[in-house]
This record gives C-alpha cells, structure tokens and sequence, in this order.
C-alpha cells in the first residue's frame, strides 16, 4: 500500500480551487482594473519587457485567492526584474471578481493592453471562460491555480502549476488510508462548484477501492450553504471520525464553527482550497485547530528559497502567504526559465510565444517553492508530489 501511495503521490498532477480552484462563491465589488495593492516596482520602459496578465477575485468573498495570487507574482516580477537580465516582466492584473462573465471582460481589457503571456485566471469557472478566449487568440497561459480538468481539456495551451480535482480527491482517500486517519468517513461537498464535485467523485471512487467506509455522504449548494446542522447531524449520527471537506474556506468555516457548537469533534481533513481560512476576517482560527489537508507549500519549512519567500511576503503585506501565493511566484519564474530557454524576446507576436512555451513546458524541468522537478505533459497538467500538513497553534505544521 505504501508503495502504490507514494507512486500516486509523485505522479500527481495539480490544478488550485478556493487552491486550487473553482467556486461558485457570490463576489462583491467593482471591476476597476487596480492592482490590490500599491507596492509594485516601476514597470520596464515599453518594449523591453514581457507583458504577462492575468485575472482575479482582487474584490469580494475569494478575493483572498486573488489578491495572494497576485502578491506571490509581482514579488517574482521584482527580483526578476531587479536582477537586470534579459528577461523583464511588465504584470498586470484585472478584477474578475470570480465570476466567468466578468473575467472575459478583464481578459479583453489585458489583450487591448498588449498581454503576450497569460496567468490565466485565479478561480476554476473564471478560468474556464478565460481559457476558451487564449486559446482562441493564441496566448499561452499558465494558471497558478485553476484546478477543473475543463480548464485545459481541449487546449494545447492552457497550462497549470495546481493540483488537479480529481488527483485530489484520489491522493485524499490514499493519504487518509496511508495513515490511518479515520474508519468511518463522512463527505460535506458543494454540488453546483466544479472543484468540489470533481473532489469528491474521485475521492469516491478511490475510497471504495482502497476499503474505506463511508458512512455519510451530503451536499449543499449556493443558497444553502449556511446551516449544516443537516449535514453535520448525519455525519454523526452514523459514527463518523473523519469529515472530509472537499471545498473552499468560506463554507468550511461555518462547518467547523457548527460543529464546535454542537460539540461534535471529529478528525477534518481538507483540499487545497482549505488554505486561507487562518486569515479569513472574523474567524476564530482555533476552530481549525488539527484541521488536515494537502498542499504543495509550506510556509514554515526552513530552506532557504522558502524563508526568503515568505519573509518577503510579510514585510510587504502583513501576513503569511498561502499555497495561491506560491504557486503564482512558481508560474513567473517558470516563465522566466522558459523565455531564457527559449532565446524569446519582447518584440516576439504573443502567437510565436506560444509555439516557444508548449516546446518549452512540455520538455523542461522546474524547481519552485510548490515542488522540486516539476514536469508538465501535454495536456497542461503538472506533476508534482503534495505534503500533508496540519493546523496546530494557528500555523500549519508538515505531517511527513
């Protein structure tokens, strides 16, 4: 078991979510074109540089995966840029507000900009709009961390640095039964979101191959995703000792503060899209205390690319970046090795780009923050292994 375990782990390739991600999740606020925040360098004069764009919730209830998004990004734009190489990016970053009509909007606004590169979009749906339009004109694109299949499927040029939904859902089930987490396991799942539906089937799946007992299988969707006493009452009342909650932060911390409430205390293993509920305003952060889940990043590891990351991303925004943050710092600095691979230039057509990036990422080797030999295949998903982390004392903790 152990070896089919570590197999699928080292195979697995990744997509994102809240990390992933999808959703449905209502977003409030203007598309204004702003950046989220004012501590980005001067750009490169005109023509010197790469122009990369891409789109986000920068506003509204996902704006934490838009906003880390963006943040991971430009801090990788600055160090490539002040290392005053051939390679300069010029980043620019639309509001999508999670929302797949907005998002074509912001994408036609980055493409009237001149975007030779895209980010793609941050969340599944937007980016499933957004992929259908660059691949229609010819932009490479490599989200962070839009985790839906539909995201690439039928596109030679839309890539991820994300975990994938289904590998997932199928890593969850193995690594619960790797470690012996739970004997009777409930699901809490939203059935009208793309990245949470894509989890759980393969979650599904892959636990009645490998013997698990699930013992409660319930779902929510927009509109009713506010009281879960239904749902949490028949986890346990059948015995559950694990809930398995494949989905965002937003509905996950209503679930873990109910369950407080009633004082139902079983083991919670989570998804990438998890991440971000330590910062989320007005949560009690205790209430995910022991809280599981895997990640490709861990902001407490110790090497030195990671504390260097990480106290960066302090010093300029006052907290600690999460897996979105990382993954968009990975995708500029794999841009960064493509491009110089690639001998491309700034004056190149965004359509001879592409050409050079699917020979590039489809060939290339990449060590980052959320992985080390990272390899992607031809249909723009990312191989990668995760690490099971843990929430202890606020902070995550690696369980491996």
């Amino acid at each position: 078991m152990k070896k089919k375990f570590l197999s699928l782990m080292l195979a697995m390739t990744m997509v994102l979510g809240l990390a992933a991600c999808g959703g449905q999740e209502e977003s409030t606020g203007d598309t204004s074109g702003e950046t989220a925040d004012n501590t980005a360098s001067e750009a490169p004069a005109e023509g010197t540089a790469f122009k990369l764009g891409g789109t986000g919730p920068l506003t509204g209830g996902a704006a934490i995966y838009g906003n880390a998004a963006y943040r991971g990004a430009q801090i990788a734009v600055d160090e490539i840029n002040a290392e005053g190489g051939a390679i300069q990016f010029d980043l620019r970053y639309e509001d999508d507000q999670h929302d797949a009509e907005k998002a074509v909007n912001a994408y036609n606004i980055l493409k009237d900009w001149g975007m030779q590169i895209s980010l793609g979009s941050v969340t599944s749906k937007p980016c499933e709009a957004t992929a259908a339009e660059t691949y229609a004109d010819r932009i490479f694109a490599l989200t962070p961390s839009a985790s839906s299949t539909a995201t690439t499927e039928g596109k030679d040029n839309m890539f991820q640095m994300c975990f994938m939904d289904p590998n997932q859902g199928s890593a969850s089930a193995l690594y619960i039964s790797e470690k012996g987490l739970g004997s009777k396991i409930a699901i809490i799942w939203k059935n009208d979101d793309v990245y949470s539906k894509g989890i759980h089937d393969t979650f599904v799946d892959e636990a009645a191959a490998l013997g698990l007992e699930i013992v409660s299988d319930t779902t929510f969707a927009d509109g009713n995703d506010t009281d879960f006493s239904v749902q949490l009452t028949d986890a346990q009342n059948n015995g559950a000792d694990l809930v398995f909650l494949p989905m965002y932060y937003q509905p996950a911390s209503l679930i873990l503060s109910q369950a407080s409430a009633k004082g139902y205390a079983p083991k919670w293993f989570g998804v990438d899209g998890m991440d971000g509920i330590l910062t989320m305003e007005g949560f009690d952060p205790a209430l995910a205390e022991g809280v599981m889940l895997l990640t490709p990043f861990n902001a407490d590891a110790t090497d030195d690319k990671t504390v260097a990351f990480v106290t960066e991303y302090q010093e300029r925004y006052g907290e600690t970046p999460n897996q979105f943050a990382a993954d968009a710092y990975d995708c500029v600095y794999a841009y960064k090795q493509a491009l110089e691979a690639a001998g491309a230039t700034p004056d190149m057509s965004a359509e001879e780009l592409c050409d050079l990036m699917i020979q590039q990422f489809t060939s290339m080797t990449f060590n980052g923050l959320t992985g080390e030999n990272m390899t992607w295949d031809a249909t723009g998903a990312v191989s990668k292994s995760p690490k099971g982390m843990v929430i202890e004392n606020g902070a995550y903790v690696g369980l491996d």
